[in-house]
This record gives structure tokens, sequence and C-alpha cells, in this order.
């Protein structure tokens, strides 16, 4: 499988868990997307974690209680693994994974990072879904679930002002899916700047109408996802750009 070009920033791959499903390329120029399946990859994945994921990725699986936790972190961290040494053109196991300063203290645990800058990636999972994302420059992305109504009432303190006025105009109905709409875009602009949730989520304005508000020096766009969730991806624009 090819990976996706510029032109296919709304179109995540799934990664299939029949076959290797991975690039034999060099860092994408645009945004490589790449969204896992738990329960197609679920198998394929558990067969190479033994040689793919490093000592710490594998007791860190094994911490887990839940199966399904269990199968989510290995799938999305060996198709993460897999899908960083085709880019590289490394064996996966052989992917040094770093943490970049904290945006707070500038101590080493800051969001995770290939050495030398060259490839920058983001990865999100939710309940049987991780997207993963590939680019030049810093990027994030997120996918969650649309929750329901009362979830959406609870979580006022995240919304920027123009934000929860846009949601109230809204039937009441129409609400979640633009709630997880604004969200996914707030938390992939987060995680492609490095702060993440340590920053105030309210300050930053991304819009939960039907088209994105790119924060300066960023591209936002949304992510073609399954029935019943909603995805975004944050891309820093070149430096020439800025």
């Amino acid at each position: 499988m090819a990976a996706p070009a510029i032109g296919q920033l709304l179109v995540p791959r799934r990664l299939s868990g029949s076959g290797p499903g991975i690039p034999a390329a060099p860092a994408p120029a645009g945004p490589g997307l790449w969204l896992v399946d738990t329960t197609e990859y679920r198998a394929y994945a558990a067969g190479q974690a033994p040689g793919t994921l490093d000592a710490l990725e594998l007791a860190r699986a094994a911490e887990f209680v839940r199966a399904a936790d269990r199968d989510g972190y290995v799938c999305a961290h060996v198709a993460l693994r897999r899908l960083l040494g085709a880019y590289l053109g490394m064996p996966a196991r052989d992917v040094v994974v770093e943490r970049a300063p904290c945006a707070h203290c500038d101590e080493s645990h800051g969001r995770p990072v290939v050495p030398g800058g060259a490839l920058h990636f983001s990865l999100s999972h939710c309940d049987g879904l991780s997207l993963l994302a590939f680019a030049v420059t810093p990027v994030g992305v997120d996918v969650e679930p649309v929750p329901d109504a009362a979830a959406v009432a609870e979580s006022a303190d995240v919304l920027h002002p123009r934000e929860a006025a846009e949601l109230a105009a809204l039937p009441a109905d129409e609400r979640p899916l633009a709630f997880t709409r604004m969200w996914t875009r707030k938390e992939a602009y987060l995680k492609g700047t490095g702060v993440g949730l340590a920053a105030d989520p309210s300050m930053d304005y991304v819009s939960a109408g039907p088209v994105p508000v790119s924060p300066p020096g960023w591209t936002l766009g949304d992510v073609l996802a399954p029935e019943g969730h909603h995805a975004a991806l944050a891309l820093a624009d070149p430096p020439d750009d800025r």
C-alpha cells in the first residue's frame, strides 16, 4: 500500500491485518495518515509484537488489565514502529523514539519524536481504533467516539466562548457531533504543538462548525472516520509559510 499523498489529507488508509500493509517509502512530503482497526489487526500485531516492540513497550503492554486495552496498545505501537521503520528505511525494532523537551519545563518528557527531526508523527487511539500521522513538519491527530449529550453538557470548561455560542445555537441532537468535531481539532492541534492538555483548551478557537479555523502557523483538517467517530489532523505550516 502506497503512502498517502498530500491530496489525500482527509482520506486515511486502513492498515490491513492480512499482510504488511506498510509503505517502502521515504518520509512523506505531505501528511501520511493511517487508520488501524484493532479487530482486523489484533492477531497480526500480537504475532509481530515480540520482534517489533522494545522491552519497555512489551512491559507496558503486559500491565493492561483489560484485554481490549492491551490489544489497542499493541496494535497501535506495532503499527507505529513498522511505519516509522518503513519511512526511515530501517528495521522497525531499530527505530529510536525519544521524548522532546517539555513545553513547560524543558525536561525530556514532551511528545515522542525520532532523533534528527526529519520525520514527525502523532498517534491517537480510542476503543477499537488508532489513527497515526507522519509528516515533515510537526503534526497532531485525534480520534474520538461521539459522546452522549450528558457528556457534552459537562464539558463546557474546554470550550472557547465562540465555540460555546456555536454549540448553543444548534439543536440539542446535533451538539454531540459538533462538540466532537471541535474537540478532535483542538486536541490534534495541542498535541501537534507539544503542549497537549497541559494547556487550557478553552484558549484556542478552532470552531465547532463544518469548517475548522486554523490557529496561526497551522492547518487543521477533519479526517474521515468510521460512523460514530470523528477525527482531525493538525499540521504545522512549513517554516517559509509562517
